[in-house]
């Protein structure tokens, strides 16, 4: 379902098979948009770029010659508004894109040292929702952590001030619990650098999103948690799916290929009438993800232990040494076919 095979013609003139996804994840793994701006735009024009997968370390191919929509995920995504940077290429080539931009606040605490101000990534938010238009960048705060620092009533204090600064600027929140003891690698970078977590209780999960619920009447942002097993539509919160078909229908349904992908059927609801009936043909659930993922199929092309950010909590990273190595390798070599120029 996620791919159409091609064949390409690699760096070094030899033929190799590739992957053609329609959908492309940039991605999941690392901070494309922050670190690997210039990379991945050169790939794109190349038209593929090369993958290792991290569980048994084979190498493959992407191919972009079919690509319809590329979802950003980043805490800093600035560099995609460079001038001739992503956003003007992919707008050339007619390639759809929406970003989740992970706009947390943990600066007192040192969670996340290797990312801007607050201030400094609302507006970057804002800049990105004037050139993109509003819906297509989505706000997340995640994961939201406990420790000895921060209470819940500290994450509520946080959200509340970016929420008032974005209203008028995003439509959702999306939100997830830290879930540490699942993580054995972040549990021990977190023990190793000092700092105190605890583990969300059922009970504190409630009494944060009942609170956040509340908090949300004057904002009125649909509320969605990311991968969470718990159940709270009580408060009005859903489960989310961040690579989501029912957000690709709503803003780019006039791209007859996706929409093909996607197997949605668009009618006129009337004969006389501007309004669509969406009929969804096809379950587009991707099976490959965490059970409770709600995420359509995509190809995701980043790779674990890349990103410079060095986020206490990260999970993407086995250690900070590891990543800096990894980006230290890239900027030998930043246009290679690996993220990691290898």
């Amino acid at each position: 379902m996620i791919n159409n095979k091609v064949q390409i013609i690699r760096d070094n003139g030899a033929l190799a098979d590739a992957q053609a996804p329609i959908i492309v994840s940039a991605s999941r793994a690392t901070d494309i948009p922050a670190f690997y701006s210039d990379w991945f735009l050169y790939r794109l024009k190349r038209g593929y770029s090369a993958w290792t997968n991290p569980f048994n370390g084979v190498r493959s191919f992407v191919s972009y010659e079919k690509t319809r929509l590329i979802v950003f995920w980043s805490k800093n995504p600035r560099h995609l508004l460079d001038e001739d940077g992503c956003l003007d290429y992919l707008q050339t080539k007619k390639i759809n894109c929406y970003v989740q931009f992970t706009l947390n606040d943990y600066v007192r605490e040192g969670l996340e040292k290797g990312v801007p101000a607050v201030d400094e990534r609302i507006g970057t938010f804002k800049a990105l929702v004037d050139r993109l238009g509003l819906g297509r960048v989505i706000w997340r705060f995640d994961p939201l952590i406990l420790t000895n620092e921060i209470s819940i009533e500290d994450l509520l204090a946080k959200i509340e001030y970016i929420g008032d600064r974005l209203k008028g600027y995003t439509e959702k929140l999306v939100f997830s619990y830290a879930d540490i003891k699942s993580y054995k690698k972040v549990h021990n970078n977190l023990i190793k650098n000092n700092v105190h977590y605890r583990e969300f209780s059922e009970s504190d999960m409630n009494n944060f999103a009942a609170r956040l619920a509340a908090m949300n009447t004057k904002w009125g942002y649909a509320l969605a948690t990311c991968g969470e097993k718990i159940d709270i539509s009580q408060y009005g919160i859903q489960h989310n799916k961040c690579i989501d078909d029912d957000l690709i229908i709503k803003y780019f349904h006039k791209d007859s290929v996706l929409m093909n992908y996607l197997g949605v059927e668009i009618r006129p609801a009337g004969l006389f009438s501007e309004k669509m009936t969406i009929f969804k043909k096809k379950n587009n659930k991707d099976k490959g993800q965490r059970l409770y993922c709600g995420c359509i199929a995509s190809k995701d092309i980043g790779e674990y232990n890349t990103c410079p950010h060095l986020c206490e909590y990260c999970y993407a990273n086995s250690s900070k040494e590891v990543a800096v190595k990894n980006w230290n390798k890239h900027r030998n070599n930043d246009i290679s076919e690996t993220i990691t120029g290898e």
